[in-house]
């Protein structure tokens, strides 16, 4: 099989939702960004994700090819992993580069979780349909008396099905299992946003980010964050015991990120950019009733270094998604622990210590923003252009969790 190379994609300004994308759906996000990708080369396979869906579209990757004017003989489909969406669209695009005609493929996400869609109860929508078919006007006789015990309201946020809880709420768990200090949690926070803030004065994401929507930079990074002021929020999940708050927890984000697949063939059509190959990947699953719902990357790192050899510093760049600053913590106080390793990861391999120093080196999502399903292309192209600037045979590392359970891990090799 031949090597997989990654090239940092471009995606929109991460905005707060309900704020300057409010009047944008997640087509018109999309659009903008793989119309940028497109004025930089022609894919031949076109993979995009949304986990919130729009009942209106059911494959919005095609949608794109049409909005973004793209070849039409150009394959395109969706995909969805809760927050690993776009990153499991990668190993997606790794597996079929090189096969056929497809030699660049262009993957990404987009979230605008300022547009939530009510959904009827199948009870009541399953008798409006009937209507439709026999009697028009009695089924919009029916819309017209419909109550809100008929609809299936969001109430608590984007909570889990099987549990009924939120990412938060099973968070808090995580940071009570773990014993994480609030402290702790809070100075995570800081640093990711001074990271992120710092990345905009450098210019670093200069040619990540693309104007849209009248913003030309990610507004949600806090010049002013203080850890004084972040100690003055209040819970957010647990509002007796808990320890995450709104500002040690990612916020509702709106935006669409991308990233490049592609073998040698394609690297060549890039103007071969710096190449960085995307040398292996885990996935894990978990029972999260005891840890939390996020804590499947403690058992997806582990694996992946001990197969490949590796330990701990032996990555130069970690770029590991911040969710909540709980779950950062916990995931990689697990894994640095030799019996949880053994117990849950089933890996027997000294990791030795974590070098907290090379982590999220130009900010995370609770700095950045966390777009469901634009997370993970953010993510890799953010660590795929930080290796770019090392030495050939330096290493990252991208996490991410993800609902349900799931950790999605890569690795990748300046070459």
């Amino acid at each position: 099989m031949s090597d997989v190379f990654l090239v940092p994609g471009v995606r929109t300004p991460f905005v707060k939702a309900g704020g300057a994308y409010l009047g944008f759906n997640a087509i018109q996000l999309s659009t903008a960004v793989v119309e940028a990708m497109a004025k930089k080369a022609t894919p031949d396979l076109l993979v995009w994700g949304q986990v919130i869906p729009d009942a209106t579209v059911t494959n919005i990757a095609r949608e794109l090819v049409f909005d973004a004017k793209l070849s039409p003989e150009i394959p395109a489909f969706s995909t969805v992993l809760a927050c690993s969406t776009s990153f499991m669209g990668t190993v997606e695009a790794a597996g079929m580069v090189g096969h056929g005609r497809i030699h660049l493929a262009l993957v990404g996400g987009v979230e605008t979780m300022s547009h939530v869609p009510l959904a009827l109860k199948s009870s009541f929508a399953d008798g409006v349909f009937a209507q439709f078919a026999k009697n028009p006007a009695g089924a919009l006789e029916m819309l017209q008396k419909v109550t809100p015990a008929d609809f299936d309201l969001p109430v608590n946020g984007w909570a889990n099905k099987q549990s009924g809880r939120s990412m938060g709420q099973h968070t808090e768990d995580t940071a009570k299992h773990f014993a994480i200090p609030r402290a702790d949690q809070d100075m995570r926070a800081f640093k990711s946003h001074q990271a992120a803030i710092a990345g905009q004065d450098s210019g670093f994401f200069a040619d990540l980010v693309i104007p849209f929507g009248g913003v030309d930079h990610d507004t949600i990074p806090r010049r002013d964050s203080t850890l004084e002021k972040l100690a003055t929020l209040r819970p957010a999940f647990d509002h007796e015991h808990g320890t995450l708050t709104a500002g040690n927890s990612s916020p509702n984000t709106d935006g669409a990120a991308s990233i490049w697949v592609a073998d040698a063939e394609g690297l060549k059509r890039l103007g071969n950019p710096a190449a960085v190959k995307f040398a292996d990947w885990e996935i894990a699953a978990m029972d999260y009733h005891e840890e939390g719902i996020l804590m499947a990357p403690a058992r997806a790192i582990p694996r992946l270094l001990a197969r490949n050899k590796l330990s701990f510093k032996d990555i130069d760049v970690w770029n590991i998604h911040e969710a909540f600053a709980a779950q950062v913590l916990a995931n990689v106080k697990a894994a640095s622990d030799p019996a949880y390793r053994r117990e849950k990861a089933g890996v027997d391999f000294d990791l030795g210590e974590f070098p907290w120093e090379r982590l999220n080196l130009h900010g995370g999502s609770l700095a950045i923003g966390h777009p469901f399903a634009a997370t993970g292309a953010r993510i890799l192209s953010q660590a795929v252009k930080e290796l770019s600037a090392m030495p050939k045979g330096t290493r990252g590392i991208v996490s991410i969790c993800a609902d349900g359970g799931h950790g999605t891990v890569g690795l990748i090799e300046r070459v």
